[in-house]
């Protein structure tokens, strides 16, 4: 099942966009695993890079952060202090400052609690199946994929139904700020100056500011206090509030980061199905399978294809010498696809275990707090969807995100026979 970038010659540029335009260059992540496991690259936007490719380098580094930071940004940007504080959210701090947030929120999106919202998403996936699988033919990410996490997003946050699409509309802008499809504000392409200061450096981030405004006025003029938005505002042990620019940079994580990873695990899903048939009758047989197809199905998907550190201090790895200030990146993708770590990783197993995927930032302080939210989301959507349907066949080509940074198929055409 060949779906990564087609043009990809082994030494694909990966400070490009471009060069995921296509899917991310794997055989330029196999290629680097091999020969250079820690890669300098260079940027004409900024300074360069370490990449980090091998699933077992990933796992080390990423618990080492008095070595690598978190806390001068997580993408490959270049930014000023200035911007950095404006724009930071709790995944851009260290230890201890990031467990103070964490803690406020780890509750709401804790096992047990995820495991109370599993009789509302099933709801949710047969109203989500009952209108896309009726039509036959349709685009998988837009009748199935996006609208799943966008409705539970709405649920989580307690916003209003209806302004739903726009907050997703406005997340992907954010967070898909390279891509053309969803954004007239192009982040390579265009300057963007004006909005430095803004998360993602996007203009939409200014307009989910002023949502979340208005949005906790409202909650306040009717007494809403329930909700993972009212359990971040409470006071700290020591009395202390988190700031309304640290608010309403977490908001805008929360819709970016809520909406797409889920999103583009469950495209990645419905693609691999639609390209190994045996999946789906795997699915229909049941049992232990759903314990582990949501975590390959993840794996296979990695929505969140690297994140950045810096380094704190020199140090050396492989033999490279790493200097204090550099930038580091930890590419997840490539973790993912680590033949050291996956047998026939290029390929999805439903049964795979153990499987020890980075897609989650697993194994470091930042660990994905919506992960069990998402495992559980992934399941259910398949079992639902595995119960209705005898086929499901690629029905065009699918198109990627145009970001080195998001990996997902935004446009994923199928078709499907009934059972």
């Amino acid at each position: 099942m060949t779906v990564w970038a087609p043009t990809d010659d082994g030494f694909a540029d990966l400070a490009s966009h471009d060069a995921f335009a296509s899917g991310a260059p794997h055989n330029t992540f196999a290629r680097m695993r091999r020969e250079d496991p820690m890669a300098w690259c260079d940027w004409d936007g900024g300074k360069g890079f370490w990449s980090v490719t091998r699933q077992a380098d990933i796992l080390e580094l990423n618990r080492d952060f008095g070595l690598l930071s978190s806390a001068q940004g997580i993408r490959m940007e270049d930014q000023t202090y200035e911007e950095y504080l404006a724009r930071r959210t709790f995944q851009e701090t260290d230890p201890p400052e990031h467990m103070k947030t964490r803690i406020k929120v780890a509750k709401a999106f804790s096992k047990p609690v995820v495991a109370g919202f599993e009789g509302q998403i099933r709801a949710l996936c047969n109203e989500i199946l009952d209108e896309a699988l009726a039509k036959g033919s349709f685009d998988a990410t837009k009748e199935i994929a996006r609208e799943l996490p966008m409705r539970m997003l709405g649920r989580i946050i307690g916003t209003p139904e209806e302004d739903l699409p726009w907050l997703v509309a406005k997340g992907d802008a954010l967070i898909a700020n390279t891509d053309p499809d969803f954004t007239d504000h192009v982040l390579d392409k265009m300057q963007t100056d004006e909005y430095r200061l803004m998360p993602f450096n996007s203009p939409a981030g200014a307009e989910l500011y002023n949502y979340a405004k208005d949005l906790m006025a409202k909650k306040a003029a009717t007494g809403d206090t329930d909700g993972v938005l009212h359990l971040i505002l409470k006071p700290g042990p020591d009395g202390a509030v988190m700031p309304e620019l640290e608010f309403r940079n977490f908001f805008c994580l929360l819709v970016a980061a809520g909406n797409d990873t889920t999103r583009y695990s469950i495209a990645a899903g419905l693609q691999a199905m639609a390209h190994q048939p045996e999946l789906l009758g795997q699915m229909q047989a049941g049992g232990d399978i759903w314990d582990t197809a949501p975590d390959e199905i993840i794996r296979w998907a990695t929505p969140a294809l690297y994140f950045r550190r810096t380094a704190t201090r020199d140090f050396e790895q492989h033999g490279k010498k790493v200097k204090e200030g550099d930038k580091v990146l930890f590419w997840w993708a490539s973790g993912n696809r680590d033949e050291a770590a996956f047998e026939d990783p290029m390929r999805v197993d439903l049964f795979r275990s153990p499987n020890r995927h980075v897609s989650f930032g697993q194994g470091g302080p930042h660990v994905c707090l919506g992960m069990h939210l998402a495992r559980l989301e992934v399941r259910i959507l398949f079992e639902e969807l595995a119960k209705r349907i005898k086929s499901i066949t690629p029905d065009g080509p699918h198109k990627f995100l145009r970001s080195n940074f998001v990996g997902g198929i935004k446009e994923l055409p199928v078709r499907v026979e009934m059972k």
